[in-house]
């Protein structure tokens, strides 16, 4: 299985570190071919240009600003999102990822009019990720990470998409007990992922 793992986090000695270190070494450790894709070390740029916005819908030129990110993702079967949720959203590195790479003829296709699934190739779709509030505050929010990777990524995928969506709640109040059993699950999950 060849996993492409998109891990957004500027910080490299954050706990999200620690938990894409441990996603990327399991998957690895499993024999799976994990291409470890860290948004901020590689220097991808999150905005969307004036020239990219209105050639987006013309099909296969759309996607020569980001062709090597679109084959990346094209040769992976698993997709693994690995961040931090910061007001509600994802980091912007990661939301320009979604602009710039999940184009039309990639991540769908356009057929009269209507969305169809493009990505369904990717059979195994995963978020681990940490929100500095509680659940209950998340979800009064409508958690919109939580709904993108599980409504909106899930959807263009293969329409048997198995997904996890692995969230510590309340990372600002967590005591290291908490953080290291969810350290723990996000290992246990992942081998059986």
């Amino acid at each position: 299985m060849r996993a492409l793992v998109l891990y957004a986090h500027p910080v490299p000695d954050s706990f999200g570190s620690v938990l894409h270190a441990r996603t990327v070494r399991t998957l690895r450790d499993r024999g799976w071919d994990v291409d470890d894709c860290d948004l901020n070390a590689e220097g991808f740029s999150p905005v969307l240009t004036e020239a990219e916005r209105r050639g987006y819908h013309t099909e296969p030129a759309n996607i020569e600003p980001v062709r090597e990110y679109v084959e990346r993702l094209r040769a992976a079967q698993a997709l693994v999102l690995c961040f931090p949720v910061w007001n509600f959203g994802y980091p912007a590195i990661l939301k320009g990822f979604f602009d710039r790479v999940f184009l039309p003829g990639v991540s769908f296709k356009l057929v009269n009019g209507k969305v169809r699934p493009n990505l369904t190739h990717i059979e195994k779709l995963a978020a681990v990720t940490t929100y500095g509030g509680n659940r209950t505050r998340a979800f009064l929010a409508g958690d919109p990470p939580r709904r993108i990777v599980t409504r909106s990524l899930r959807y263009v995928c293969h329409p048997r998409v198995k997904t996890k969506y692995l969230a510590l709640y309340d990372m600002n109040r967590a005591t290291d007990e908490r953080r290291r059993g969810f350290h723990k699950r996000v290992m246990e999950e992942m081998r059986e992922f």
